[in-house]
């Protein structure tokens, strides 16, 4: 069984894949202070409550924008699994073409969610991942497997956590849509400013990358925690997954597995 990790500024997301089909999926927070003997500990339960033996894990490949918690996760891995994770990073196979000024800038993030869009949503068409995660992020993918360009925006929570953080009388709210714009409670009043200020954003991003590509119709795929809210505010988006990182992992151990040392 294949072992994947995706090291999150806000969560590390973790599956486990037989083969194509996904046996189980958990999520634990990213913490600095925890140890690679905490991570394990945690994971171990996790397994153990899917029935999920660490012995049946054969590979492990892991994908990370906290280059601080790598050589503990990586130890985790070595520790309880005696498996070296395969780091998605320069020299890897994917099968997409970066068309950045600097290829080696680009997030892993970013790169295993385009590669997952294009393999299992490519129709020839050009496309955009937006990642609703601690930041915003929008990844447009030709339909020849080019990465393009990056749009990068605030996160939903990070906006509601600066304004609360920065304000004296607004608290920590429930992320979810008012019934109308026009609020009339502190509650109803934040959501609307946050909710549907995001869904704004993500219809007037979209309509300037149409207009860049010279296209009308483009393949729009949402994931993270809050795609399914914006979703529902939005007209542009085709798909919700949220697994498209993990999946995207999956793929790219596939590509690479026949040079792949544990």
């Amino acid at each position: 069984m294949l072992l994947c990790v995706d090291v999150g500024n806000t969560n590390i997301k973790y599956a486990v894949f037989d083969g194509k089909e996904l046996k189980a999926s958990y999520r634990v927070s990213s913490r600095h202070t925890r140890t690679a003997d905490e991570y394990g500990a945690t994971l171990m339960n996790l397994l153990q409550s899917s029935n999920i033996n660490r012995e049946d894990i054969d590979g492990i490949i892991m994908s990370s924008v906290i280059p601080s918690l790598n050589y503990t996760i990586s130890h985790m891995c070595e520790y309880f699994f005696n498996i070296s994770p395969f780091m998605i990073g320069a020299g890897i196979k994917t099968g997409l073409n970066i068309k950045a000024d600097n290829p080696k800038e680009v997030g892993a993030d970013i790169i295993v969610n385009s590669v997952s869009a294009y393999k299992r949503y490519g129709n020839g068409g050009p496309m955009v991942v937006i990642d609703f995660g601690t930041a915003t992020t929008f990844d447009i993918i030709s339909g020849n497997g080019e990465l393009l360009g990056v749009v990068i925006a605030p996160g939903i929570k990070t906006s509601l956590e600066g304004l609360v953080s920065n304000t004296a009388q607004l608290p920590m709210i429930e992320l979810e849509a008012p019934k109308s714009a026009i609020a009339k409670n502190t509650v109803a009043c934040m959501q609307a400013g946050i909710i549907f200020g995001f869904a704004g954003l993500v219809e007037n991003i979209i309509k300037k990358i149409k207009e860049d590509l010279k296209v009308d119709n483009i393949t729009v795929i949402a994931t993270g925690g809050m795609g399914e809210i914006i979703s529902k505010e939005v007209s542009c988006i085709s798909k919700i997954d949220r697994m498209l990182t993990l999946e995207g992992l999956r793929i790219i151990y596939e590509m690479n597995k026949g040079g792949i040392k544990s």
